[in-house]
């Protein structure tokens, strides 16, 4: 299975021209629903207005907060992972399609231009003080090495200069049908996998804003340190 996800940075637009038979199951970050009509899933968190989202069909689902707090769970939870949409939504595509081949649009979380969203100026989510949100190149790298666990390739189809995500580039024509994700150090997995564990930073109900004064930032960048290298190589 191969999955597109969209984000609401300017070149989510690219979106509107890829070939929807490419893949399975698009799914749409927030606002990203207005991108193209024929998404499958729109994902959002609790507080996104509900003014703002679509409307729920038999073939168009919406995903909340009772939906993907339990997939991200799986994976460590939101303090591991980094309380952005961007990567809830990839590790609840992880846990819910178990695909071979995840493909990002619009999410690479760079806001220093004067229009930050495709639909004008927004309020960027991974800008807020939070201490799951200090190093996001670290955060795409643990879902990327996650995902390699499960034999998932993920890729950045964004042609932008700069990305805070870690995924290889490329461009939809030269994906190839069963890619192989790039190689993983087990054994650095591995360990930092068990130093999260034994930190014990996991909130079952995700809302984990609520007990930052429990979470120290000098052990979380401790952590990023390691998973920015747990990707071996292209």
């Amino acid at each position: 299975m191969f999955v597109l996800i969209i984000g609401s940075a300017p070149d989510a637009l690219e979106a509107q021209s890829f070939n929807r038979e490419l893949f399975q199951q698009v799914v749409a970050i927030n606002n990203a629903w207005n991108v193209r009509s024929d998404w499958d899933y729109c994902i959002f968190p609790d507080d996104f207005p509900g003014n703002r989202r679509p409307n729920e069909n038999d073939e168009q689902r919406l995903i909340g907060s009772e939906q993907y707090v339990p997939l991200q769970n799986k994976y460590g939870g939101f303090v591991y992972s980094g309380g952005t949409m961007a990567f809830t939504a990839g590790y609840w595509v992880l846990g819910h399609f178990n695909p071979r081949a995840i493909a990002y649009i619009g999410c690479d979380m760079v806001y220093d231009e004067k229009k930050t969203h495709f639909y004008g100026r927004g309020t960027p989510d991974p800008l807020r003080e939070d201490p799951t949100l200090k190093n996001l190149k670290a955060k795409s790298a643990r879902l990327e090495a996650i995902a390699a666990s499960q034999n998932c390739s993920i890729f950045n189809l964004s042609k932008r200069p700069k990305s805070n995500l870690v995924f290889r580039r490329n461009s939809l024509e030269n994906i190839p049908e069963d890619p192989t994700p790039r190689r993983v150090n087990t054994e650095l997995l591995k360990l930092v996998l068990e130093k999260e564990k034994s930190l014990g930073y996991f909130i079952k109900n995700g809302k984990y804003w609520k007990h930052l004064a429990d979470f120290d930032q000098k052990k979380i960048d401790i952590l990023d340190g390691l998973w920015n290298e747990v990707i071996q190589s292209d």
